[in-house]
């Protein structure tokens, strides 16, 4: 008899604990089981198993409670390694998350502790048998083809011998197994060999590999050749058998860096992201942990990927917001790297052109091994130009495509050059207002104005999803005044694009157009066989592409992230315009970048237009010091959310009321309705991270379960929206 002790599916705090089950055979820890809990049948993780001569009754009785068996265990080796296990643990207690609920971060969707169990695919495989049969020619044709290959896909084998494959099986000439279906490589169809290296490359990579840091912040501008640095000491790793990972926030970055990584390192090269299906993830998180798959390509959750001995983890642009995880638990994947590259003794780097102030400040301490990269590998910067906005509509231009910019992209269109434009914003008009009362038309499930989509004559809600027809009648005032659209997106500046230069081949990329499956490689490919010449879009492409031809690039509305209130606003518009600015020039041809904005001498735009990163690092500082905000401080955000607006409002009041400890409370801040759900936020800061968090500990009992139902927890929170 064997005693369990298992996680059950419900990632409440208040159920955060193990229950205790019996089963007659053993079960790995990580494996999971099919139990009854309180009369349903749900999944469950095996915590620990541990074997007792006792009999039941004697068990029941040593431990006070009446113990059930376990109906099912599901798999027979565990999915979660020793690893995941200790690091499931540390992300429970570090970001304040129920521990199944990081189980369920860590794992692909058929295997998610979740009762809807999903059926992973299978293949048929055959093998020669023994056994001595009478076949026909055409038969032992087949059968001594699967003798050659040894083992193959039955699906192979029907299409190669349509008419003998069933039939060599009925007579027993082969043998079938069922097996869960195998991920496949990448399809690379040529290789590179290592182009040499600069010297200032040189340098770089001759610094990683003498030191016996074990983190590292690569800062190079962009063009500097980061991502080359990035694959010459991947191969290093590779011929010492061990494995690769490298993180790219965006999945748009992916096909580039795959094609890189592929087309230099060939095969057993797993790819894992948001685009690809269930069971796709699930095949690729198998290949890794069987070691079928040396180096891996994903985003952010690839980072939770089985590994059994990395020898390097690379995340590139490691500023970006996107490795940030939104939903509890609120993880940021660059703490995962760093426990992961200690669990294995391999380096990590952070690379970026734009690193994040919390990055560059533990790398000026000496936390982090500093590496600075001054020089494009061609040793040419673009050329920036700043058009002030307000004084363009005050002769008369358009707030979308100012008169020098149009200028600029004729003249590039006429060298038969490519230009990328990038605008924030989807959809056709950012509001629609009634021309009689002046209200905008505002979602019913958010307190946030919807957005025109003129392709389509809908409304839609970027935060929700909700999509509706325009009313004929106004909701507000109840006229039928019509509509005024105020502000632009993709749709309306395409329009323009299309009457200014009817000649040019124009690709839209936002989320409209990359919704299809592999949408985002499709346009990105084409742009790169030179299929368009103005590639537009929203943040997605303002990162990490390389194309040789773009020699101009435009951001429209380049310092509009300056309205926000949130304290990342200025990082957050720097990093735009230096990284969307960095994709123009990187080849032979002389490249510029022109912002368009609306206050030239705002800092951030005056640092980027200069490329001086240390400067708007120095003046940024001074406010998040005077602020009192990261990294000067720790932070952790309480969200209460809840479809019962006296919900929140008590258990944001309670929970406010009972937080103690030497730190500062702000709040209680009542947000904007999302998706139904009202929304109460309080933050919490101090210089002790640790005592920020014990404070929040002591209250998210199960105790105090019917106050904290309704809480998110964000510990170092990105965004306070």
């Amino acid at each position: 008899m064997y005693i369990l002790e298992c996680w059950i599916e419900h990632p409440v705090r208040q159920l955060d604990q193990t229950f205790t089950y019996f089963s007659h055979d053993p079960a790995e820890p990580g494996v999971r089981v099919r139990i009854n809990f309180n009369g349903r049948m749900i999944t469950g993780f095996v915590e620990s198993c541990t074997y007792t001569e006792e009999t039941a009754d004697e068990a029941e009785k040593r431990l006070g409670m009446k113990i059930r068996e376990i109906d099912e265990i599901i798999d027979q080796q565990s999915l979660i390694t020793d690893e995941l296990q200790e690091l499931a643990r540390w992300m429970s207690r570090n970001t304040l998350s129920a521990m199944i609920s990081c189980y369920g971060a860590m794992l692909p969707g058929k295997v998610k502790p979740m009762s809807n169990r999903q059926n992973t695919v299978k293949e048929i495989y055959v093998e020669v048998s023994p056994e001595e049969v009478s076949l026909t020619p055409k038969q032992l044709e087949a059968y001594r083809y699967v003798a050659e290959q040894g083992r193959i896909r039955y699906a192979d084998l029907r299409r190669r011998y349509p008419n003998q494959a069933k039939a060599l099986v009925d007579k027993g000439a082969l043998i079938s197994t069922e097996e869960e279906r195998r991920g496949k490589d990448p399809v690379i169809t040529d290789r590179d060999e290592a182009p040499p290296l600069t010297a200032e490359q040189q340098k770089a990579v001759d610094e990683i590999r003498g030191s016996n840091d074990q983190i590292y912040l690569l800062h190079g501008v962009t063009g500097s050749g980061k991502t080359e640095i990035y694959l010459q000491l991947a191969e290093e790793v590779l011929k010492q058998g061990r494995q690769v990972l490298i993180l790219v926030p965006e999945i748009a970055l992916t096909p580039q860096m795959i094609h890189r990584a592929g087309s230099r390192f060939g095969s057993h090269l797993a790819v894992y992201h948001s685009g690809l299906n269930d069971q796709q993830k699930y095949e690729q998180y198998r290949r890794v942990a069987e070691r079928e798959a040396e180096i891996v390509v994903g985003t952010r959750s690839a980072v939770f990927l089985p590994f059994h001995d990395l020898g390097l983890i690379v995340m590139d642009e490691e500023h970006d917001s996107s490795y940030k995880q939104e939903n509890q638990p609120a993880y940021h994947c660059r703490d995962i790297a760093v426990f992961r590259s200690r669990y294995h003794h391999c380096r990590l780097i952070l690379g970026s052109a734009t690193p994040s102030l919390d990055s560059y400040a533990r790398a000026i301490r000496g936390v982090y091994h500093l590496i600075t990269l001054k020089d494009r590998v061609n040793h040419t910067l673009p050329e920036v130009t700043v058009i002030p906005l307000k004084e363009c509509m005050k002769k008369g231009q358009s707030y979308i495509l100012s008169d020098p910019l149009l200028a600029k992209i004729q003249e590039r269109l006429d060298r038969k050059q490519q230009v990328i434009l990038l605008l924030n914003r989807r959809g056709y008009s950012t509001m629609l207002r009634c021309q009689n009362c002046q209200e905008p038309l505002v979602c019913p499930h958010c307190d946030i104005t919807m957005s025109y989509h003129r392709e389509e004559k809908v409304l839609k809600c970027h935060t929700c999803g909700t999509i509706l027809p325009v009313p004929r009648v106004c909701p507000s005032c109840g006229k039928q005044a019509g509509y005024s659209g105020y502000g632009f997106g993709t749709q309306r500046l395409e329009q323009m694009l299309s009457e200014h230069f009817p000649e040019a081949r124009l690709l839209r990329m936002d989320a409209d157009t990359t919704s299809r499956k592999n949408g985002h490689q499709q346009i990105l490919e084409k742009f790169g066989r030179h299929e368009a010449d103005i590639l537009f879009g929203t943040q997605m492409i303002a990162k990490g592409l390389d194309y040789p031809d773009v020699t101009l690039v435009g951001i429209l509305n380049g310092d509009e992230g300056l309205n926000r209130t949130d304290y990342r606003s200025c990082e957050d518009t720097f990093d735009l315009l230096m990284q969307a600015g960095g994709r123009s020039g990187r080849a032979e041809e002389a490249g510029e970048v022109v912002y368009q904005v609306y206050d030239p001498g705002h800092y951030a735009v005056q640092c980027a237009a200069a490329g001086n990163y240390g400067k708007f690092f120095e003046a940024e500082m001074r406010f998040r010091h005077a602020g009192q905000y990261p990294p000067y401080t720790y932070m952790i955000a309480l969200t209460f959310a809840d479809k019962d607006e006296k919900i929140v409002s008590r258990s944001a009041r309670w929970f406010f009321e009972h937080l103690e400890g030497d730190f500062k409370k702000i709040g209680i801040i009542a947000l904007t309705k999302i998706q139904d759900r009202y929304r109460s936020r309080i933050v919490i800061k101090g210089k002790d991270s640790e005592a920020l968090k014990e404070a929040v500990r002591r209250l998210i009992t199960p105790e105090n379960a019917k106050y904290t139902g309704c809480l998110r927890v964000d510990v170092d929170p990105l965004v306070l929206d």
